[in-house]
Order: structure tokens, then C-alpha cells, then sequence
């Protein structure tokens, strides 16, 4: 059984101050509350060693928005899989569509950042998606296919049973929309499916895939009871503490 985790990636926002506030809000949220899911928060890098001591005793974990496939070197503004590891970080978001888009990231890019992740003790929140344009002119799964063949190329079964994938429309990312459950379901199962081509039924059935693109309190409840999408990454609804509540209790 496959346990529901809630991701907030909280992209460029807060400044350390107001990290310390945020984090500060959602341990009294979480408090003396039963939670049905993983917790997992990934602030600016300017805020991980700080946000790791905060929620040192609580179930939230940590993790961070990027990294470089390097393990040091002349690569001014990156960070390693292993200085994200020295300052507690869990997990690492790799793919968005945001770095893929703006920052230009490729396939194979994000590939090596992944194989580096988990070499280095740092699971990856694995991300894929298609552009509007991409699913209205029907290649949505030839791109999601690509992605996901080329971004787990030489994992190892093994490996993938540390990775999260999270499935991110990004015509759905900021913008409102939302795939329907059912639209979310159809690609979860699709997503899966081609796991279980390049690993095993089993392996498959083990890997966690996220929904994320403008989740909200709202929504999350139908989003989450679908068979194959097993908890959100969440963006603009995390940097408020009781709404990125009201999705972690979504989780059944």
C-alpha cells in the first residue's frame, strides 16, 4: 500500500524571516493532528539549514528545489546533491517544468541529476508534464513517454524505489486549471503502466506519483482518492500554512 505524500515547493517566495513564520504556523497547524501522509517541504536554499533545525521532532521532512549533477566545481550559484544532504535535506525536485522551460534543461540533464541524487543519498521528487499545446495536438503521451524513459535511463530498480515521480500538467501550474480527476487519473495510470514496462509490475506498483498544478484544499480531496495519484506537489497553496493543511488532511 502506497502512502499519500504531500510535497510544498515554495519556488522563489519567503525570505528567512518569513520561512521562520511559515514553518513556525504549520507545527501548530500539524499539532496533536492526525496526519494520513508523508509531509515534505522544500524552501529557498537560503532557508534549509534553518528550516531543518524548526522541524527537527515534527513528521515534516526536507528538501530542496535543485541541484547540480557535479560534485563541486566552477558552477557559480549551484549546489551539490551532497552540501543539500550536509544541511538535512531528504529530497531534491528535479525536472520541474520551470527548469525545463526558463533554465532550459534538458532530458538528459535532468537525467544526470537524478543518477546523482541517488548516489548521493538524495531521493528525488521526479517531475514530468506536457504543455497544452503538447496535449491538444495529441503527443501528450509521446512527450510524458520521453520524459520519463530518458529521465530514469540507468536507474536501477533499486533506485526507483526512491524516487517520487510527480506529475505536472504545466498548462494546470499557477494558472487555476486543474485536470480533472479523471484527466489526472487517465495519465497517473499511463505513467505507471510505462514503470511497469521498464522495471516490473511490483517495482511499479511501489512508486509514488504525485498530481501537482494549481492543487488547493479545494480540489485535493477527489484529486488524491484516485487509484494511481498518490498524494500533490503543491505550489502556491503551501505558502500559507492552514492551506497546505487542508490538502495534507485530504489524504485518506
Amino acid at each position: 500500500m502506497r502512502k499519500i505524500c504531500v510535497a510544498g515547493n515554495w519556488k522563489m517566495n519567503k525570505d528567512l524571516n518569513e520561512a521562520v513564520s511559515l514553518i513556525s504556523e504549520l507545527k501548530k497547524t500539524l499539532e496533536n493532528q492526525t496526519i494520513n501522509a508523508d509531509v515534505i517541504i522544500c524552501p529557498p536554499a537560503i532557508a534549509l539549514e534553518t528550516s531543518k533545525t524548526l522541524i527537527e521532532g515534527t513528521a515534516i521532512q526536507l528538501g530542496a528545489q535543485n541541484m547540480h549533477f557535479a560534485d563541486s566545481g566552477a558552477y557559480t550559484g549551484e549546489l551539490s546533491a551532497s552540501m543539500l544532504k550536509s544541511v538535512g535535506c531528504k529530497y531534491v525536485i528535479l525536472g520541474h517544468s520551470e527548469r525545463r522551460t526558463i533554465f532550459g534543461e534538458s532530458n538528459e540533464v535532468i537525467n544526470k541529476k537524478v543518477k546523482k541524487a541517488l548516489a548521493d543519498g538524495v531521493d528525488p521528487i521526479f517531475c514530468i508534464g506536457e504543455t497544452l499545446e503538447e496535449r491538444e495536438s495529441g503527443v501528450m503521451q509521446k512527450v510524458i513517454e520521453e520524459q520519463v524513459r530518458k529521465g530514469l535511463a540507468e536507474v536501477t530498480v533499486e533506485e526507483l524505489g526512491k524516487v517520487i515521480v510527480a506529475y505536472e500538467p504545466v498548462w494546470a501550474i499557477g494558472t487555476g486549471k486543474t485536470a480533472s480527476p479523471e484527466q489526472a487519473q487517465e495519465v497517473h495510470a499511463f505513467i505507471r503502466g510505462l514503470l511497469k514496462e521498464m522495471y516490473s509490475e511490483e517495482a511499479a506498483e511501489k512508486v509514488i506519483i504525485q498530481y501537482g498544478g494549481s492543487v488547493k484544499p479545494g480540489n485535493a480531496d477527489k484529486l488524491l482518492s484516485q487509484k494511481d495519484i498518490d498524494g500533490a506537489l503543491v505550489g502556491g497553496a503551501c505558502l500559507d500554512a492552514e492551506s497546505f493543511f487542508g490538502i495534507i488532511k485530504a489524504a485518506k
